[in-house]
């Protein structure tokens, strides 16, 4: 759950550049390179990376299975959606290395389902990758390749995988790392990417605890008296990623944050809240 590539800023020039060039008309993943990086004649696994790494984790971007790029329609045009009408998807992935573009695939998938404050429901298994598994990942995960052997490719699973997070909020540590893997193996199953914003709960435990020295799954477990019975298992650490989303939530809701435009606006930067005043619904300085 460690990010593999450069890190850019969510209101950098290139952001902009991405978000008037898409917002033209939507974009496959080469040239939409060329129009924000200037490469003219990248090898596709570069430009594939840059893009991702700029744009993975906006949530502002959508981008299907043929690696064509679009803009998530504004949810101010058509209402405004409360939080707790939101249903998330707390996804973790395990994975045979730490780079999706030099080959890597997922060797164990996990999904908790939260809705209404709650814990709904998990889908969590094991993942045939049709790869060697390198000790070193045996070593972190405990998974070794005979465990794998007699799992399901993520091809069998696809189906179930898009449906059950269509429509959710796609949320992960390192948001970018877990998404681009699905995305990933999604688009080698032929399947449709599903439509839905993305949250990082690295960063709003950026928002949510400003003194919090280390961020990591493992710091904010300890601040949230969260156990983890197995690190590095995609089921536990999921599970303990989204008790700590509901715990975050919760801090949110106390900033008198109970939209989710609001709450994407606080994350990225683009806002800070205080708790309600009297005669004040949202409690929003501009």
């Amino acid at each position: 759950m460690s990010p593999d590539g450069l890190r850019f800023g969510a209101h950098t020039p290139l952001v902009q550049r991405a978000l008037e060039t898409v917002a033209r008309a939507p974009m496959d993943t080469p040239d939409l390179a060329r129009e924000v990086f200037g490469l003219m004649q990248a090898p596709p696994g570069l430009a594939s990376r840059l893009v991702f790494d700029l744009l993975g984790e906006d949530s502002r971007f959508s981008v299907d299975a043929t690696g064509v790029w679009t803009l998530v329609e504004s949810t101010s045009s058509t209402g405004r959606i409360r939080l707790s009408d939101r249903k998330f998807a707390v996804v973790d992935v395990e994975t045979t290395g730490s780079s999706v573009t030099k080959g890597a695939r997922i060797v164990e998938y996990s999904a908790v389902f939260v809705e209404e404050g709650r814990i709904r429901g998990e889908y969590t298994t094991l993942v045939n990758p049709d790869a060697w598994i390198p000790r070193w990942i045996t070593r972190l995960t405990g998974i070794e390749q005979e465990m794998v052997e007699g799992a399901p490719r993520f091809r069998d699973i696809a189906a179930r995988v898009r449906e059950s997070l269509e429509g959710r909020v796609f949320v992960a540590h390192n948001v970018g790392f877990d998404w681009r893997f699905v995305a990933e193996e999604l688009r080698m199953a032929d399947s449709l990417m599903p439509e839905g914003p993305r949250l990082c709960t690295v960063k709003m435990a950026r928002r949510v605890l400003p003194g919090l020295r280390r961020r990591g799954l493992d710091s904010l477990a300890r601040y949230y008296d969260v156990e983890i019975v197995n690190r590095h298992r995609a089921g536990d650490d999921a599970r303990a990623t989204a008790v700590i989303l509901l715990q975050m939530l919760e801090a949110a809701d106390r900033q008198g944050i109970g939209y989710w435009d609001q709450l994407e606006d606080w994350v990225a930067g683009r806002a800070t809240f205080l708790p309600p005043q009297t005669g004040s619904e949202e409690g929003l300085r501009a």
